[in-house]
């Protein structure tokens, strides 16, 4: 069963931010990962802060449009609206493919860009709380996947600590990208920028894609 909590439908950015740094809070947008943890009692915030009013205050949460430097991506764009959009499919088709390639029509519609980054790891240890061995769930307790179920975990980067694999097919896509790809968190008090493959935990506001001087992985020849 899951577990009380208080639903507030945030409006604007400042409210997001103040109110995402209270503990026991966690930011809802599609909720395609969130939904699924708070029913198997993984995650249980107090508090659930809907964002997805923040694109009616701010229309580039929700739009993908052409920058100086390439590609911007708000944090609210849907999974299927971005690998649909004409100019991902003409000038980043990996991106496309990739997006389209998980889940299913329903869920990436509701999906959003960063919750795609941002969503938690498919291992079945970590979503089991009758597990009590998962650093991901409860820093220092160990990992169980190292002496249990190893399938389809990872064979190369992991650690005695954790050998969970990212979950997102469109994170593959972006971190074939890097450093063409940066993903830019906003949250006060300063903006962030990293490469995809580093990206840091917390609000996400938008994932640009800069124009390399090169030519990216997968993209057409001009």
């Amino acid at each position: 069963m899951t577990a009380p909590f208080a639903y507030v439908r945030v409006t604007g950015d400042s409210d997001a931010a103040l109110d995402s740094a209270t503990p026991g809070s966690q930011l809802l947008a599609g909720g395609t990962n969130l939904i699924d943890l708070m029913r198997l009692g993984v995650m249980s915030p107090s508090r659930l802060l809907d964002i997805n009013q923040l694109a009616a205050a701010s229309p580039s949460w929700a739009r993908v449009e052409e920058t100086g430097k390439g590609l911007s991506v708000g944090a609210l764009v849907r999974n299927s609206d971005l690998a649909y959009h004409p100019m991902v499919q003409a000038r980043f088709p990996a991106l496309s493919q990739a997006l389209l390639s998980g889940a299913s029509p329903q869920l990436r519609n509701m999906a959003t860009t960063a919750g795609n980054l941002m969503q938690r790891t498919r291992c079945a240890y970590f979503r089991d709380i009758g597990v009590p061995a998962c650093n991901k769930r409860t820093p220092g307790s160990g990992c169980a996947a190292w002496d249990g179920y190893a399938r389809q975990h990872a064979i190369l980067g992991g650690t005695r600590d954790c050998i969970a694999v990212h979950p997102s097919d469109m994170c593959v896509a972006l971190v074939a990208w890097t450093p063409w790809c940066t993903c830019v968190a906003t949250t006060p008090p300063r903006a962030r920028a990293s490469p995809s493959a580093k990206f840091p935990s917390g609000t996400s506001t938008c994932c640009r894609a800069p124009r390399p001087r090169g030519r990216p992985p997968s993209a057409p020849a001009s």
